[in-house]
């Protein structure tokens, strides 16, 4: 398993990629050590004085006034994280559980937390030798952080809780003796500063992106197969005209697809005496639409990585003015919009994508492609309600692009007024991507039977790439037959990135 050694607050995105796409396991510089040492000292000062700090020695939330003794800091640390293990819900995937361990990581590590090195050591080695805790995924609503899904992490480093072994699930403790691990009792405020912070909602707003950008990568390879499979034209592309508007996403699209359908024996056809004098803006729109998602998600991109690198928890050490401040660095409002923004784009990929299914099963649209793409309409129904499916999940995703940041409610007794809903609107992403990338199977399924009725005229290069490697698993379409397999592989080689290889796609960076 590979080992990243990050420095907190300068993570950066491809790092956060490489701990979600290949469960690397985290540990931290040694060079920040001496300042959570020293973060460390101070709460413990703090707590052998008789002057209230939030957390330190007092309650919670609304019991914030309440002066705690200092014999029983170690029991509230311990009964806030029991209290707190509230999630319901199916457990999270292990991947978004070590991210979200990795992010908490990073955030202790920047010394401002007042947890002991010790407890850093440990979540590492949890990380290291596959210690996964199982968390409930719903519970939070990203306000004073993501409460209960940090406390059900939070409960396996203390030895209670339930966890995940070497595809085992067991009590916490049992699962940190079977990994050679010990639990250790939290001193003064490591509780609050383990379940204060939005690495949950952050993991899975990250884990969106990065599922986003493939995406969106993959809609431009789909794309450019659905535009020879009509007979698009290629002249919306030319350089001059993106760069007239200057959109960055826009021109890389444009310069993408540009690429994938340079030397198409079936747009060379075409050039002179085509009687259409524009494609519907689903063909002709693709770079505007397509591109405008790409920037929405750069922007999103720099919001999730200062949020992964920052300190989240509360109170704060502020250890250059010798302070311990109490603020709202816990609420995920940045995540949220984040989240909205990049439910916007996946939504909107989706939507284009779904108007060319329909132009090509249209035959008075698809330039004289058979209706539904079949060979023998009538007997047979082709890729009919394999359209409507898509129709159905582009619905959907448009509901679920509602934005979460704006649906606040007031929680524990009002003292948490304004909540940012990140939790769920983050999460939501996983399932709109999904749906999105079945829509794109769809497509490549329809494209690929389209190009391949322009025979003998062949497709690009590229694109060809692409047809031949569907057709490794899914035969073209010349009967009827039970569908379902087929949309499955198809969108599996979408999800999992197989045809952008096969297309040699090199997508910028989110970041570059």
């Amino acid at each position: 398993m590979k080992t990243l050694k990050l420095t907190p607050g300068a993570v950066t995105l491809a790092q956060l990629g490489t701990i979600y796409w290949q469960e690397a396991s985290v540990v931290l510089d040694p060079s920040c050590r001496d300042v959570v040492e020293h973060a460390a000292h101070a709460i413990a000062a703090a707590a052998a004085g008789d002057e209230p700090v939030y957390g330190v020695n007092t309650g919670f939330g609304k019991l914030a006034s309440m002066k705690i003794e200092k014999a029983d800091t170690a029991t509230l640390q311990r009964n806030l994280i029991l209290s707190h293990c509230c999630g319901v819900g199916e457990p999270i995937s292990r991947r978004h559980t070590r991210l979200m361990m990795a992010l908490k990581l990073m955030s202790l590590g920047r010394g401002a937390s007042g947890v002991r090195w010790s407890l850093i050591e440990l979540l590492q080695d949890m990380l290291a030798k596959g210690v996964t805790p199982v968390i409930p995924a719903q519970g939070s609503v990203g306000a004073s952080g993501d409460l209960a899904p940090l406390a059900h992490m939070t409960a396996v480093v203390i030895g209670e809780g339930v966890a995940e072994y070497q595809g085992e699930t067991m009590p916490g403790a049992k699962a940190l003796a079977k990994a050679g691990l010990s639990p250790i009792a939290l001193g003064p405020k490591e509780g609050l500063a383990f379940i204060n912070g939005t690495q949950f909602s952050t993991a899975f707003a990250l884990s969106g992106l990065f599922e986003a950008w493939r995406a969106a990568g993959s809609a431009l390879i789909t794309s450019s197969i659905s535009t020879d499979a009509i007979m698009g034209s290629t002249a919306p592309l030319q350089p001059e005209i993106h760069a007239l508007r200057g959109h960055r996403g826009q021109i890389i699209a444009a310069e993408t697809m540009r690429a994938l359908l340079a030397d198409s024996e079936i747009r060379e056809s075409h050039r002179e005496g085509d009687t259409r004098v524009q494609d519907p803006y689903c063909i002709r729109c693709q770079p505007q639409v397509t591109g405008a998602a790409m920037d929405v998600l750069r922007q999103a991109a720099v919001t999730l990585e200062i949020e992964a690198n920052a300190a989240t928890d509360n109170p704060l050490v502020l250890s250059q003015a010798g302070l311990i401040v109490s603020g709202g660095n816990f609420h995920a409002e940045p995540v949220g919009f984040a989240a909205d923004m990049i439910a916007l784009a996946v939504s909107e990929i989706g939507a284009i994508a779904q108007r060319r299914i329909a132009l090509m099963v249209d035959p008075t649209l698809s330039h004289d492609l058979p209706p539904f793409l079949t060979p023998d309409p009538g007997l047979n129904s082709g890729f009919m309600i394999a359209e409507v499916t898509t129709a159905a999940l582009m619905s959907e995703n448009k509901h679920l692009a509602n934005p979460c940041v704006t649906d606040s409610t007031p929680t524990s007794a009002n003292q948490e007024d304004h909540v940012s809903m990140a939790a769920h609107g983050a999460r939501r992403l996983m399932r709109m991507v999904k749906n999105l990338n079945a829509i794109l199977g769809v497509e490549l399924l329809c494209g690929a039977q389209g190009v391949e009725f322009r025979a003998p005229l062949k497709t690009s290069a590229p694109l060809q790439r692409v047809i031949d490697r569907l057709r490794q698993d899914s035969a073209a379409l010349a009967e009827d037959r039970y569908l379902a397999p087929d949309l499955e592989i198809a969108a599996s080689l979408v999800a999992d990135g197989t045809i952008i290889v096969a297309a040699g796609l090199d997508l910028p960076e989110l970041n570059a």
